[in-house]
């Protein structure tokens, strides 16, 4: 069984959050901060289930849009990651990027954090927290809260692509050693930086949707156990006709459950 987030707001009620976050953003680059994210920036994932045939789901596309291109946390970098999932698929509109793979990484997610069943829209905050459009209060000490957990190095080299086949994509990634408590699992995400629909069908019927960070691929690329450090050459199957320059790639290690996060990068294709 499967529901929608009870908590649809008008993005006017998140606008004055924004605009806190915003200025403070502005506040810290006039004293010095670059504008663009530096490597002092602490990471925070920002994950958002959603789905086409979900009418609740549009005003969170484009919230995670903003958050994504505003970049409004001092000292942080949210790296968002837009997933969508499989369950509204049959309510007349089939989403062209939902992944059943999605779908179970979000029933995995409810077990941990005590939801009895999964909804759309949901927002989930480095692995562990989630929050709400009905508490705008609530999203900017999440947000903050997971800026000031420190963080596992990771690291994402060159992106380059096969010149006999343009769809394999290859990166380096490498993390610190482990420090945590506990073993983690790492991941990479390949995600479209922009994609537009125009849903025909459904409950968003006739609209034209936008979204950012659309997941293509999720894999699990190995284990990072405790007391060491992770290194992989990493080769990607991306969709044919992929533009790269409309793609970013994620990196973020994890504990199993899926559980906290203990890192996370963002790297896209050199222009």
């Amino acid at each position: 069984m499967f529901r929608r987030s009870s908590a649809l707001r008008s993005l006017l009620v998140l606008t004055p959050l924004l605009l806190r976050l915003t200025s403070a953003a502005q506040t810290s680059a006039s004293e010095g901060k670059a504008s663009n994210p530096s490597a002092s920036d602490v990471p925070v994932l920002v994950e958002l289930f959603t789905s086409e045939g979900c009418s609740s789901c549009p005003p969170a596309d484009v919230f995670l849009q903003r958050l994504d291109a505003s970049q409004p946390l001092p000292g942080a970098h949210l790296i968002v990651l837009s997933e969508h999932v499989t369950y509204w698929d049959h309510d007349g509109w089939k989403d062209p990027n939902s992944s059943s793979t999605l779908t179970d990484r979000q029933s995995s997610y409810e077990g941990v954090l005590g939801e009895k069943e999964s909804f759309t829209p949901q927002f989930i905050v480095d692995g562990t927290q989630e929050f709400s459009f009905a508490n705008p209060s609530h999203i900017e000490d999440t947000l903050r809260k997971a800026k000031d957990n420190p963080k596992l190095s990771v690291r994402i080299g060159e992106i380059t692509f096969d010149p006999a086949n343009p769809t394999v994509l290859r990166a380096h990634v490498e993390t610190d050693p482990n420090s945590d408590k506990h073993n983690a699992d790492v991941y990479v995400a390949v995600a479209l930086d922009h994609v537009e629909s125009q849903v025909l069908r459904g409950e968003n019927g006739g609209r034209h949707l936008v979204h950012v960070a659309v997941v293509q691929t999720l894999q699990k690329i190995g284990k990072l156990p405790k007391g060491q450090a992770f290194v992989s050459d990493v080769q990607l199957k991306l969709k044919p006709g992929t533009a790269p320059a409309n793609l970013r790639l994620v990196a973020f290690v994890q504990e199993p459950g899926p559980g906290k996060l203990l890192g996370a990068a963002i790297r896209k294709p050199a222009s």
